[in-house]
């Protein structure tokens, strides 16, 4: 029987088996509240601690500065409407390529008195540093900027970002879920006040998120209640999810630069693979995470395409996951001065742990064979 290809992992990953492993007995003989102050209560406190620990040292910070969440849109709002509401209102500026969880909470600041701009980015999606110091003359207060773009795979030099950022008094966030496991991830040397990163992103459980929040901000939470998660976060900790996630990040790190140089051939045999096929490969002259190829061929819808591999067993996006209720062309690649017509066309490939070079030869045939039919078809209607 043939097996579907998965390659769509940066809209989430499998658990990875060990990461199962470490959190079945929370399924089952232990259950306790880490609130508790009995053993059982005490066992689910220490897995929380443990967790946390092990989050800390994926991204190079301090045990206490990270607060687990439901998720990478959870830490992303806590930061920015958790800053807001603890000083007056000013100026926030987010980059034109963010992440709809960046982006909303940013927008809905307004209602309260804020003033809300996008960065602008350049033809291939890096932060256009001539609007960025247009941005730092007007002294924002909160700033966003995402490390690693989950579209087109682009890497934003976020510390030099958060230097500027920080010089003008600001505070400085980073969505850093999409990155996390792929490239370096280090808190301390990216400078930035507050760091959101995702469990299921890098083979963890869905449900699990952390923001890392530097000591000295002050943030307003979000959900209140018996005060957990140093108050900014109340509510009965998920200890099986994080207990994964915690997991998950212990085998990232260990994985992260051999799985990295693997994908990076991956993608190159990909995308070698498009060009010949007259394909247009997004933001292939900045830097990009390995595993991620956002491409598009002239006058083929998409999401007609994304379907039709799917059929031929090869599970891709034609854009973020999370959008993808939405009909409208990727924001991303509008921002980037991408043609509408050729937006709507975009594809995503992202590799994963478990890509071969077999399911990169396997899709090309599968997507020429598409391509050519759908060709065909344009063609009669014409």
């Amino acid at each position: 029987m043939f097996a579907p290809v998965y390659l769509d992992h940066n809209a989430t990953t499998p658990i990875d088996p060990a990461v199962r492993e470490a959190m079945l007995p929370w399924l089952g003989e232990r259950f306790g509240n880490a609130s508790s102050r009995h053993e059982y209560g005490r066992a689910a406190r220490k897995a929380i601690d443990e967790a946390r620990a092990q989050v800390a040292v994926a991204v190079n910070a301090h045990p206490t500065e990270v607060i687990f969440t439901s998720g990478g849109s959870e830490a992303n709002n806590l930061f920015i409407k958790g800053a807001a509401a603890s000083m007056k209102p000013g100026l926030v500026a987010v980059s034109a390529v963010e992440h709809p969880c960046v982006r909303e909470p940013a927008t809905q600041l307004v209602r309260s008195g804020w003033r809300c701009v996008e960065i602008g980015v350049d033809t291939d999606g890096l932060i256009d540093l001539q609007a960025f110091e247009g941005v730092l003359a007007e002294k924002p207060k909160l700033v966003s900027v995402m490390l690693a773009n989950n579209e087109t795979g682009v890497i934003q030099d976020v510390a030099a970002l958060a230097a500027g950022v920080r010089a003008k008094g600001g505070w400085m966030h980073c969505d850093a879920v999409q990155a996390l496991g792929k490239i370096d991830v280090d808190f301390r040397a990216l400078g930035v006040h507050g760091l959101s990163v995702s469990a299921h992103k890098i083979y963890g459980p869905l449900g699990a998120g952390a923001l890392i929040v530097d000591k000295r901000v002050e943030l307003a939470p979000l959900i209140a209640g018996g005060g957990q998660e140093r108050n900014l976060r109340s509510g009965t900790e998920n200890v099986m999810a994080i207990v994964g996630f915690g997991k998950a990040c212990e085998l990232a790190v260990a994985a992260r630069q051999e799985r990295s140089q693997r994908l990076a051939g991956l993608q190159l045999r990909l995308e070698a693979g498009l060009v010949q096929l007259g394909g247009k490969i997004f933001s292939a002259a900045a830097p990009r995470l390995s595993n991620t190829s956002f491409f598009a061929f002239e006058g083929v819808d998409g999401e007609t395409l994304v379907g039709k591999l799917d059929r031929a067993g090869f599970a891709v996006a034609s854009g973020s996951a999370c959008s993808s209720a939405n009909p409208e062309p990727s924001h991303t690649l509008m921002a980037m001065g991408v043609g509408e017509s050729l937006a709507r066309a975009a594809v995503r490939v992202s590799f994963g742990a478990g890509s071969t070079q077999q399911d990169v030869d396997g899709f090309l045939k599968a997507l020429g064979e598409n391509l050519a039919s759908l060709r065909t078809l344009a063609a009669i209607a014409v």
